[in-house]
């Protein structure tokens, strides 16, 4: 009787584990049809869409849209400022795109048509660290004076297809399952 309460047990945390830590979300940006210019009655969807939400590392972003007529952009926070289209860290353009959050931070988005991101087709992410904190990138001076991004710029790729994993990589989650398992084995024989 004791055995099989320790087994549920191991089970039981198992589950929470698994249930915790896998759970990841796919959002539809901006909850709108298609990712497009924003309608004059709410030329701020993407700033207040992106405020309402808390992203996590693994969530994705699905952006909707006809290929032949837009594309999507991460950028640094320059260039969404400026809209500045001629040189983004990433253009995806297949009207279907799925982006998965693999760091976390700030990250800065923008319609592959300048005109579009004059007119607030452009979207800020700010994704938590796995701890659910988030730290805003420092501002002025200072902060860009510290790090090896003062003399070479370094962006995390961030929004896009995932990388295939190498066959022989171990996610926590597998370890984790191993050490289950080989506990499981030890409390049953």
């Amino acid at each position: 009787m004791r055995k099989m309460l320790q087994i549920r047990s191991v089970i039981s945390l198992l589950l929470l584990f698994f249930t915790s830590s896998c759970l990841c979300v796919q959002y539809k940006v901006g909850d709108l049809n298609d990712w497009g210019i924003p309608p004059s009655s709410n030329p701020n969807v993407y700033s207040l869409w992106s405020q309402a939400h808390k992203f996590h590392l693994y969530d994705t972003l699905l952006f909707l849209y006809p290929p032949s007529e837009d594309s999507v952009l991460q950028v640094t926070e320059k260039a969404y400022n400026n809209c500045a289209v001629s040189d983004p860290i990433l253009r995806i353009d297949d009207g279907n795109s799925i982006f998965n959050l693999t760091s976390p931070g700030r990250f800065y988005y923008i319609s592959g048509i300048a005109a579009h991101c004059l007119k607030n087709q452009k979207l800020t992410v700010d994704v938590l660290s796995a701890n659910g904190t988030f730290f805003p990138p420092a501002d002025g001076p200072a902060g860009a004076a510290m790090g090896p991004t003062a003399n070479s710029p370094s962006y995390p790729f961030v929004f896009g297809p995932s990388a295939a994993q190498s066959s022989d990589a171990v996610s926590p989650q597998a370890m984790f399952a191993g050490a289950v398992v080989m506990l499981l084995l030890h409390v049953l024989f």
